[in-house]
């Protein structure tokens, strides 16, 4: 069976793989011949998910999932949440926006976070929603060079490093977006006809 995924993100399109292989061949959007970039104006990571989710399945009408993540922070009020990649400017560029966060946290003794992941999945025309989160704080400084985003200022609960010092195997195990996927895929496996 296919199912879209709507991403042109490679990481992301082999880490779903890899859970749902010889169960699901997951399609991507260039796979499909959707080159359009989808605008994200919802203001809340459910609504980005499904603005995506919703344009795939109304233009190609195949079973399909989106996804969004956000990093909230407490003493924040949780920004930059919907807004984290365009959190220092619309040119998304990851540096600046950890920048931005350390400055705004520089004072601040409550550094708590969470990273949090929304999956809207549209199968047979019935919209469904799965979340995945990780708890942590947010690091004095950037350390390590894996990942990418906050990964460098984000050390998840239990751990002394942050996800950019963590092993791909460690982070992919405990990461919001492999909770939401795990979550995406249970339900997936359950309801193959």
């Amino acid at each position: 069976m296919e199912i879209i995924f709507a991403t042109n993100n490679d990481h992301k399109l082999h880490e779903v793989s890899e859970y749902l292989k010889n169960k699901y061949k997951i399609l991507s959007m260039k796979e499909i011949g959707c080159f359009d970039d989808i605008p994200e104006t919802a203001n809340t990571l459910e609504g980005n998910a499904l603005i995506k989710a919703r344009y795939i399945y109304e233009r190609f009408g195949k079973d399909c999932f989106a996804d969004d993540t956000g990093l909230e922070v407490e003493a924040l009020n949780n920004a930059p949440g919907v807004y984290s990649a365009r959190y220092a400017g619309a040119d998304k560029d990851a540096g600046a926006n950890m920048r931005k966060l350390l400055a705004e946290l520089s004072d601040e003794s409550n550094r708590k976070a969470r990273f949090r992941t929304v999956i809207a999945l549209i199968k047979e025309g019935t919209e469904y929603l799965f979340e995945g989160e990780v708890r942590g704080i947010i690091s004095r400084e950037p350390k390590g060079i894996n990942g990418f985003g906050y990964d460098p200022i984000f050390v998840p609960e239990n751990y002394d490093k942050s996800f950019a010092e963590l092993d791909l195997s460690v982070k992919n195990t405990i990461s919001h977006r492999a909770n939401a996927v795990k979550k995406l895929v249970d339900f997936l496996q359950n309801t193959i006809n």
